[in-house]
């Protein structure tokens, strides 16, 4: 059997494993095997190697990805008012099983994830520093951010007695190149003292509206582990990546974390810091003297 073969298999296996958690009602895992699935199709579409895929077949690819992202928001969200249920998910089960010859139509009106470099953490920091931004999306741009990218946000964990879980609000961000960035988005992290990650790693959709200095998400995100359970020196990041339309990959611009002590009810703003991002918390360097923070509003859940 061909790798090309075997990659294939393993595509179909891994969808199968997705549509089983999903109808079981295990909405986590099917969330995490969707998008897992998402970005491995995504890296092949982005690949050069021509002796893999077909560029039509890499088009359906991308377009398979697409819905796989709009299932796993259709998860995310229980008000959703244009769902992707589960069997039009299941619908597109004969395309990732014969993806080498499948030659009929895409059964959705969806176009394939837009083309963009997939870095390794850190990858980029190894690139020019420089903001090259096109001249169009300054001041005088539209003040909202397309709603392509549904991000990876995770449902509320079920409750504990005497456990405590944690609701961050995402507010807004202050930049002031605010109205310059391009699809931002914040991914949320908790790590321990040495960097490793404690919870899955999650991301924001992208943001939905600038205002002057501020960027607004105006979204929850749901800390994948009871407080009581994270060990001392615990800190949950927040990355802020925007991205560069000529050099065609998405950037880390800033980042801002919290401590365990600072975890109470209620708003909190946080400071940012100059990329990269040092989960280790050695080398921090403020990224502007300017009052700009990242704006969060806490809720705590006890039983």
């Amino acid at each position: 059997m061909s790798d090309v073969s075997k990659t294939g298999q393993k595509w179909h296996a891994s969808f199968r494993k997705g549509t089983d958690f999903d109808s079981w009602g295990q909405l986590v895992e099917a969330i995490d095997e969707y998008q897992i699935l998402a970005r491995q199709l995504q890296k092949e579409v982005q690949s050069s190697n021509l002796h893999d895929f077909t560029e039509e077949q890499k088009k359906t690819l991308g377009k398979f990805a697409t819905c796989l992202e709009m299932r796993s928001a259709a998860l995310q969200c229980t008000q959703s008012q244009e769902e992707f249920k589960l069997e039009d998910l299941k619908k597109l089960e004969p395309i990732i099983k014969n993806i080498l010859t499948y030659n009929k139509d895409f059964p959705f009106d969806v176009q394939p994830v837009p083309l963009r470099k997939i870095l390794a953490p850190g990858e980029e920091e190894n690139l020019d520093f420089e903001e090259d931004l096109d001249a169009g999306t300054g001041a005088g741009s539209t003040p909202s951010f397309p709603s392509r990218v549904p991000g990876t946000l995770l449902p509320r964990l079920p409750s504990e007695p005497g456990m405590t879980l944690l609701t961050l609000a995402i507010e807004k961000i202050g930049l002031k190149d605010a109205g310059q960035c391009i699809d931002p988005y914040i991914t949320v992290s908790v790590k321990d003292l040495n960097g490793i990650d404690l919870n899955p790693v999650q991301e924001t959709p992208v943001a939905t509206r600038k205002e002057d200095t501020y960027i607004h998400f105006s979204v929850e995100v749901e800390i994948q582990k009871h407080l009581e359970k994270l060990p001392k020196g615990t800190a949950i990041f927040f990355e802020f990546k925007h991205y560069k339309p000529k050099k065609r990959f998405t950037s880390t611009k800033c980042f801002a974390f919290m401590e365990m002590d600072e975890i109470k009810p209620g708003p909190i703003v946080i400071e940012l810091y100059k990329k990269p991002t040092d989960f280790k918390r050695k080398k921090l360097n403020l990224l502007t003297k300017k009052p700009l923070y990242l704006h969060l509003n806490q809720t705590l859940h006890k039983d």
